[in-house]
């Protein structure tokens, strides 16, 4: 909130002209930080309950907020008694994002509070060491996870930003990446049903159980990946006028939203493979695999490769293509679920 240059400083140059529109957008839009770390850990409470239902209504609810909040906020209401209200631009469009965000934060809480899961007093107390000893190991995993992902996207953010003053391959970048993101959200949700059936199953029935669980994940994971980037190839055409009225900046979306599109197919079996991995504890080798394809990521971006926004797309296919390979890999053969040479026989 108080020093955006700093963050900003690591995508975008000082006398970048996109500057002027991130600092005031990521000041407000960083005042939700801490409601948003609640909503998370709402969602993924009631996700531990096998309840599904309520995190789609919060999530429902806040995003129809934000989905008329964002046009308010960003143009104002010119008619009407409230014309009187002004558009706020870019900042506009990070309160209204922001207020959505606080007011999950708000829903999630009250419900954890009514459901006893959390209680006010506790908040406020210091925890023993013994209590908070499994959760900071683990979190200090999935911390490392969470930076292995941000290191490889503000590298390629950042030569995409550097890549010409013209902005078009910025902004071109920004739409791929936009469209690219409708087809995560299905995989977020493989993920998400892996991190809770697989450890269910294997509580409940036991390892074997568990394997076939996850081997079904895997399998469905993948026929998802390949449906929607078949799917995305075809609505390619529909898709890009949406964003975009631009000649230049439609021209160069074009091959990079295509290999974006073969992503897809790739991210069916990492998805499912990043959410057996969550769901079985497994962080130190989920972490192993990121930060390996990080590095070849980084490694394509910093070579010729990454002088063109199709280089930078076909980099992030190899990000994805390594860790696929290797949490495939540790299913099969290093995880807790790993077929001993006994029941293979």
């Amino acid at each position: 909130v108080g020093f955006p240059q700093t963050s900003l400083g690591l995508v975008l140059s000082k006398d970048s002209a996109a500057m002027a529109y991130a600092v005031p957008y990521l000041r407000f839009r960083a005042l939700s930080m801490i409601p948003a770390l609640i909503s998370s850990t709402g969602f993924a409470s009631y996700r531990g309950l096998l309840n599904t239902v309520t995190p789609l209504k919060v999530s429902l609810a806040t995003n129809l907020f934000n989905l008329v909040a964002d046009p308010l906020m960003i143009f104002g209401l010119p008619v009407g008694p409230f014309r009187a209200l002004k558009g706020l631009g870019v900042s506009g469009a990070a309160i209204a994002t922001a207020a959505a965000e606080s007011l999950s934060g708000l829903v999630y809480l009250r419900l954890l509070i009514r459901r006893k899961l959390v209680s006010i007093s506790q908040v406020l107390k210091v925890p023993a060491w013994k209590s908070i000893k499994t959760i900071v190991q683990g979190g200090s995993a999935m911390l490392m996870f969470q930076l292995a992902l941000n290191i490889a996207f503000l590298t390629a953010a950042r030569r995409v930003q550097a890549m010409d003053p013209t902005g078009v391959s910025a902004a071109a970048y920004g739409i791929v990446m936009q469209i690219y993101s409708i087809g995560l959200v299905c995989h977020l949700g493989i993920k998400a049903s892996a991190a809770t059936l697989v450890p269910s199953e294997r509580s409940t029935k036991g390892d074997d159980a568990a394997r076939q669980m996850a081997d079904k994940i895997f399998v469905w994971g993948s026929i998802l990946g390949v449906f929607l980037g078949i799917a995305q190839m075809a609505l390619l055409p529909v898709l890009i006028p949406l964003f975009t009225t631009i000649p230049e900046v439609r021209e160069a979306i074009k091959v990079p939203a295509l290999i974006s599109s073969l992503i897809q197919f790739v991210n069916g079996p990492l998805f499912a493979g990043e959410g057996v991995m969550v769901g079985l504890g497994t962080f130190k080798a989920l972490t192993s695999c990121t930060i390996l394809g990080t590095g070849v990521m980084v490694s394509c971006i910093c070579s010729p490769l990454g002088k063109s926004l199709n280089g930078i797309l076909i980099s992030l296919a190899a990000f994805n293509v390594i860790q696929a390979a290797a949490m495939v890999f540790h299913h099969l053969k290093l995880g807790p679920l790993k077929r001993s040479k006994e029941k293979m026989a």
